[in-house]
């Protein structure tokens, strides 16, 4: 195995914090249920529920360990189209969308997960993929406006406010990891 492919295998196979294989798996199911019945519980605001959503990616980032983060990251949007309630009747357009939510949900997960473990730039990690997963969405979402594929209702969602909930939910998911690791600190003392 080449040098940068054993670097990207270990990247992908490692989770930040070290966890036993029954931890993980109970962050595996914990985040996975939250990503997809948070729509059925709350349906709006569509700022909580996204923030809540982007919380569970930054958490699944953290602690599980590669192919274990995929339902975190395909979740979501399934969630969202099966309750059908945050975008009304333009809920089906969201098909369109689907694939690109799931590259963004990959990006901002798996670019926090490479900036924590790889440049250790902490404090840029969740601003940083914060603003790829929104310039990617946002993107999309203008270029399949364009195509008349989707109606331009799903700009506004696709833009800052995207940004918004990454940033919120990565905050929030920030605080849990740090409440956590310093009790297991305390708890070793």
């Amino acid at each position: 195995m080449v040098e940068s492919e054993e670097y990207m295998y270990k990247f992908y196979d490692t989770s930040l914090f070290v966890v036993s294989n029954l931890e993980e798996n109970i962050h595996l199911i914990l985040y996975s249920a939250l990503a997809f019945f948070i729509p059925f519980l709350l349906g709006h605001p569509q700022l909580l529920v996204g923030s809540i959503v982007n919380c569970a990616l930054i958490l699944g980032a953290t602690y599980l360990k590669g192919h274990k983060l995929l339902p975190v990251i395909l979740l979501p949007s399934l969630g969202v189209l099966t309750a059908g309630v945050i975008f009304g009747s333009y809920t089906i357009f969201l098909l369109y969308l689907v694939p690109f939510i799931w590259i963004g949900n990959a990006i901002f997960a798996y670019g926090y997960k490479w900036m924590q473990f790889v440049t250790k730039k902490y404090y840029l990690a969740v601003p940083a993929s914060a603003a790829i997963k929104t310039l990617f969405l946002f993107g999309a979402a203008s270029l399949l406006i364009f195509l008349h594929v989707i109606p331009a209702v799903f700009m506004a969602t696709m833009g800052l406010f995207q940004l918004y909930t990454a940033l919120i939910g990565g905050a929030v998911a920030a605080g849990i990891i740090l409440a956590k690791e310093r009790f297991v600190e305390a708890k070793k003392a």
